[in-house]
């Protein structure tokens, strides 16, 4: 598109094309920040043509000539001190510009002050008044939920504490406006050692204290609606996007311990961020190191690994190979699995993330897809992720041989159809998920043999169709902390529970051991998703539940009104 054939849409195509630039070319510390300057000028101008309907041939003349600047740069022979020089003039430029157009004393929607000022970052009280108009306009809908990315940054980077400033640039890693998980990252900041357990708190408390934090101050933004009070997702507050790279040098971000974005090309890097669709890791240049500590797969859809350069590797902690999109359409491939077989001498790894990748396994002598025997020679790793592997059938049979696994999800593997002996024995473990019970030939774990893991706090079960269930094999789980999914039989729930989630609900009423007399007084988030429930009567006149946050979806016989719904859950 031209920039001239629509305005409105001029600014937005500009700072595209500079994103685009950032990414793929080599820049210098000074130009990236004339560029990230630039950028975030752009951005508060955005709406600019919204405002001033007319005369702006000249505002218009400069983002073409930035326009084509950029389209015909040389990113592979980049003269770094010439193209600062005409950022900068380009700069002043729109600077002039803007002004010129806009009526004396005027700022066009959007437009902030510079983050960590005295004044700090303003609220768009006219794009605010505009939605509050007409809340039923879409557009503003949309507009309205997003609110919250233009609440007041509370406090500069300059502010935050080590922990916390440390922690929300590797949030850098990420695409500008991108959906992160709140979970996944704590995971991920607990294998790089951001964040780690204090006596009081275990590391995965921490790294939520850490986000709690992110979000007083506003450096990351909740997302969603609003509605739910539980934040599972956020992003990165976009007014501080642009200006981060600006308060510390590239320097300084390789400096604490990884490299930024683009593949570092120091003598000791840290980080390998891996970011093209296709690529072959190992196979020439700067990918041959063998010092990396972080290997983060961004957004590639194909993986292939030289023989033996995962075995070189002496320092790797994470290894994040596996899906982070939100949703989770993001499709990865990897041509062998053999670079498994390499792992085994991984003494640091503590965090490997192989989440819906496809043919992330092979073959035993039973001719079922199972994870090689190397994985579970990894002693020091701690958060193991294989959610939505779809061809998994089997775990390795020696994995009591994991004595420091704190995570293990193994959810969504449908072909999962037992679990291995030894799992009782991963006492550090704090959360189990996707916990399969099949038919009594092909489950040698029990439930009843997890009564010894004392740190659990999150355990899901998946109970096949094929399952025999004990008699008073639930009750195994009564000093334990966390357990769901529904059974028949007689179900004992720990007195600490404090969130039950049930999926695919096969009654129609509510059954005896979910009657609120036979709940935990602590339990406060009820989660029902997908079933036959019809009826949330429970029959029980002098007994309310005490859950503050009931989540119901996908129940499509349920009848329920709004009045009932307060009378039965006075706390919600």
């Amino acid at each position: 598109m031209s920039i001239r054939t629509n305005p409105m849409k001029a600014i937005p195509l500009v700072l595209k094309r500079l994103r685009a630039t950032r990414i793929t070319t080599k820049l210098d510390a000074s130009s990236a920040a004339k560029l990230e300057e630039l950028m975030s000028l752009l951005d508060k101008k955005k709406d600019l043509f919204k405002t001033v309907k007319s005369n702006g041939d000249e505002f218009l003349d400069i983002l073409t000539l930035l326009d084509g600047h950029l389209r015909y740069l040389n990113k592979d022979n980049l003269d770094n001190a010439k193209f600062e020089k005409d950022m900068e003039a380009i700069l002043q430029r729109i600077k002039d510009s803007a002004e010129k157009l806009l009526p004396k004393g005027a700022t066009n929607e959007g437009e902030t002050q510079a983050l960590g000022s005295s004044s700090k970052v303003r609220p768009l009280d006219n794009q605010m008044k505009k939605l509050h108009s007409d809340p039923s306009s879409s557009q503003n809908k949309n507009e309205l939920l997003d609110h919250d990315l233009y609440q007041k940054i509370e406090v500069s980077y300059e502010e935050l504490k080590d922990s916390l400033n440390i922690c929300l640039l590797s949030l850098l890693v990420f695409p500008e406006g991108a959906v992160i998980r709140k979970r996944h990252t704590i995971y991920w900041w607990i294998g790089e050692g951001f964040v780690t357990s204090n006596g009081e708190k275990t590391a995965e408390e921490v790294g939520e204290g850490v986000i709690d934090e992110l979000l007083k101050c506003k450096m990351i933004v909740a997302y969603g609606n609003g509605l739910n009070p539980v934040v599972k997702k956020f992003k990165v507050n976009p007014h501080i996007c642009g200006q981060l790279v600006s308060f510390v040098s590239r320097e300084k971000l390789q400096h604490l311990g990884f490299s930024f974005q683009i593949i570092s090309h120091h003598e000791q890097p840290s980080w390998l961020v891996v970011e093209r669709q296709k690529v072959n890791l190992g196979d020439k240049g700067h990918l041959k190191s063998d010092h990396w500590k972080t290997i983060f797969n961004l957004r590639a859809s194909y993986l292939n690994f030289v023989s033996q350069w995962l075995a070189k590797m002496k320092n790797l902690a994470v290894l994040q190979l596996g899906r982070w999109q939100d949703p989770p359409f993001h499709h990865i491939e990897v041509a062998s699995e053999d670079f498994l077989k390499e792992l085994k001498d991984q003494k640091q790894l503590k965090y490997l993330s192989l989440r819906g990748i496809s043919r992330m396994s092979q073959k035993n002598y039973k001719n079922r897809h199972w994870l090689p025997p190397s994985i579970a020679q990894l002693g020091n790793l701690e958060i193991l992720d294989l959610k939505a592997c779809h061809n998994l059938e089997a775990l390795p049979s020696d994995i009591a041989s994991m004595r420091s696994l704190t995570h293990l999800d193994v959810s969504e593997c449908y072909l999962l159809d037992s679990m291995p002996k030894g799992i009782e024995k991963l006492t550090q473990l704090q959360v189990l998920k996707g916990f399969v019970i099949g038919n009594s030939s092909k489950t040698p774990c029990r439930i009843t043999d997890l009564a010894n893991l004392k740190k659990l706090k999150r355990l899901s079960i998946h109970i096949g169709s094929e399952a025999v269930i004990q008699e008073k094999e639930f009750e195994g789980l009564k000093d334990l902390t966390a357990v769901k999914r529904y059974s028949d039989i007689q179900v004992i729930f720990p007195s600490s529970l404090e969130k039950l989630e049930l999926e695919g609900f096969p009654g129609f009423t509510i059954p005896e051991w979910l009657k609120p007399s036979r709940l935990p007084q602590k339990l406060k988030k009820l989660y029902i998703k997908g079933g036959k429930l019809k009826s949330l009567d429970h029959g029980e006149i002098c007994h309310k539940w005490h859950v503050e946050i009931l989540r119901l979806q996908y129940l499509n016989q349920l009848q329920l009104e709004e009045r009932k719904l307060h009378k039965l859950f006075p706390s919600l």
